[in-house]
């Protein structure tokens, strides 16, 4: 099979769709692959390293898209990538199509074959494509809202760990999930007072067993949420519904409950965000301000360490990619159950139920 790897060309998207060692395994197996000129530059990985593991160098996207039978990418096309999808090409990549109806139209048009990252499934219902940006997510929320409340980025002037004498920074982790999980981890590692909510017990006993003791549990439920906001710090929304819109854990009414310079960061925003008041943003320009409340809503946060996401995600992703080519996509999705709960448009036609569900279409 022809595998194609171009650049993202998303808002500050500095990952790639394979490093070099995974386009190593591939060509090993009898593929080929065309990588688009320095498209791993901004991860760590020069063109020559693309071209000493086998790949081919194109110097151009378009030229990447016309050649390949499959494409790997990061992240969903953007608008200047829909004319170069042809019919029956296969895209293996996250979508997020709940969260984007022109996404969703424009790959229908396109009849090609889109199958998400983000709804592949294991026979235990874990996500293994989802899990490793996940991690990075979850810790990278932590960190961003960390940097956010200080006071020369508008926030209140906190150490989330506080000092000797001087109490922590209070923070509210909304989802328990791999997200959730690593959010917690991190702020508690950095000393602050969290508090970790979700709606599923054993998830709730699970996470009381296996974080640190300065993290409390709590069942999510709109009254619960609202008696810790008004001496909370910094909220994460971490509520994940896999290939479906993400519910509002946050209501609008609830934003005033916070003190100005309090921050939320919104890592469920690529499914649409939990927090009402959201809307995406980028790495140029990460928050906005909504009653003195600071939003970190950037939609692909794993982009701004992109040589730790890009090894990570391509250890997930490469067994996929290689069962793919080998097999092509309707046998390799015959024989993996899970594989195949990927598949989200096949030929002009939505084959995932959240997806259609998202806009009505059901």
């Amino acid at each position: 099979m022809i595998i194609g790897v171009p650049k993202e060309i998303k808002n500050n998207e500095n990952r790639v769709g394979l490093t070099p060692a995974g386009v190593k395994e591939i060509i090993m197996r009898g593929h080929q692959v065309y990588v688009q000129q320095s498209a791993g530059l901004n991860s760590g990985f020069p063109d020559e390293a693309y071209l000493s593991a086998g790949a081919n160098l194109l110097p151009t996207i378009e030229e990447v898209y016309a050649v390949a039978e499959m494409i790997v990418k990061v992240k969903e096309p953007i608008a200047s990538e829909y004319p170069l999808i042809r019919e029956n090409q296969l895209l293996f990549t996250y979508f997020h199509f709940a969260s984007d109806e022109n996404l969703t139209k424009a790959m229908i048009a396109s009849k090609a074959v889109c199958l998400a990252y983000e709804t592949v499934e294991k026979p235990d219902g874990s996500l293994p494509l989802l899990i490793p940006m996940s991690e990075v997510a979850g810790r990278m929320a932590t960190q961003e809202g960390t940097r956010f409340l200080e006071k020369p980025q508008g926030g209140k002037g906190i150490l989330l760990g506080g000092v000797p004498g001087v109490k922590p920074a209070k923070v509210l982790v909304l989802g328990g999930g791999i997200v959730g999980f690593n959010a917690a981890k991190m702020a508690a590692g950095l000393g602050a007072e969290v508090i970790i909510a979700d709606i599923s017990l054993p998830r709730l006993r699970w996470l009381n067993e296996n974080l640190p003791a300065n993290v409390k549990t709590l069942y999510s439920s709109s009254h619960n949420i609202e008696g810790e906001l008004r001496d909370t710090d910094l909220v994460i929304g971490a509520v994940l519904i896999p290939g479906a819109k993400a519910p509002y854990v946050l209501t609008k009414e609830m934003i005033p409950l916070l003190k100005k310079g309090s921050v939320l960061v919104d890592v469920a925003i690529d499914q649409g965000g939990c927090f009402e008041t959201s809307h995406a943003t980028t790495h140029a320009n990460p928050v906005y301000e909504i009653n003195g409340v600071i939003h970190y809503c950037v939609a692909n946060i794993p982009g701004a360490v992109p040589h730790t996401s890009t090894l990570a995600l391509t250890n997930a992703t490469l067994p996929y990619v290689i069962t793919l080519a080998n097999e092509g996509w309707e046998k390799a999705c015959e024989m993996d159950h899970g594989l195949r709960l990927g598949l989200n448009i096949v030929k002009g036609k939505i084959v995932y139920q959240a997806v259609a569900e998202a806009f009505g279409w059901a």
